[in-house]
């Protein structure tokens, strides 16, 4: 029996795969996804890192010379400072859980600079505390993160409130 399924001829198989801008489209493709898979990578490091209080994994997810904008804190002018406003929120506590979610990854035509807009969930509990032992705050961080050597880092970093619930004295413990 004879086979009367239509296939490309030599020549079109051939021009197909000569099509170099394609293979460019494809890599330049699987780069930007394995960058965007990082940059949200980084926003659950630093998540975890601040629940478990891991400043030293917090301290990977920043560039040298970050600032950050905490409403509530207040500008934080260098990364001494974010780490400084972290632990003062986090220490204290019993627990915490901070999880990031909606991640809008934008990332700019030179390939090493990108901006990310994602949403944030954050529980805090302090044990005993009188009026109630749970703070929730909610909202949303902007960042500007850049490609360095050791892969994408935070390089600014604002968090805006759009809304709490719960004993804020949780947090001024």
């Amino acid at each position: 029996m004879t086979d009367t399924t239509a296939r490309p001829s030599a020549d079109a198989r051939a021009d197909a795969n000569a099509d170099t801008d394609t293979d460019t489209d494809v890599a330049t493709l699987v780069r930007r996804l394995a960058d965007r898979a990082a940059i949200v990578d980084l926003g659950i490091a630093h998540a975890a890192a601040i629940d478990e209080r891991d400043w030293n994994r917090l301290r990977s997810c920043y560039t040298a010379d970050a600032s950050a904008d905490f409403e509530g804190i207040g500008p934080l002018a260098t990364y001494a400072d974010i780490e400084r406003a972290c632990r003062t929120a986090i220490e204290p506590l019993s627990a915490s859980q901070h999880l990031v979610t909606n991640a809008d990854v934008a990332i700019d035509p030179d390939g090493n600079t990108a901006d990310v807009r994602s949403s944030f969930h954050a529980q805090h509990v302090q044990a005993g505390t009188p009026g109630g032992d749970q703070f929730v705050v909610a909202g949303t961080y902007r960042d500007r993160v850049v490609r360095t050597p050791d892969g994408w880092r935070i390089s600014r970093r604002d968090l805006t409130v759009l809304w709490t619930t719960g004993n804020p004295e949780v947090l001024q413990t």
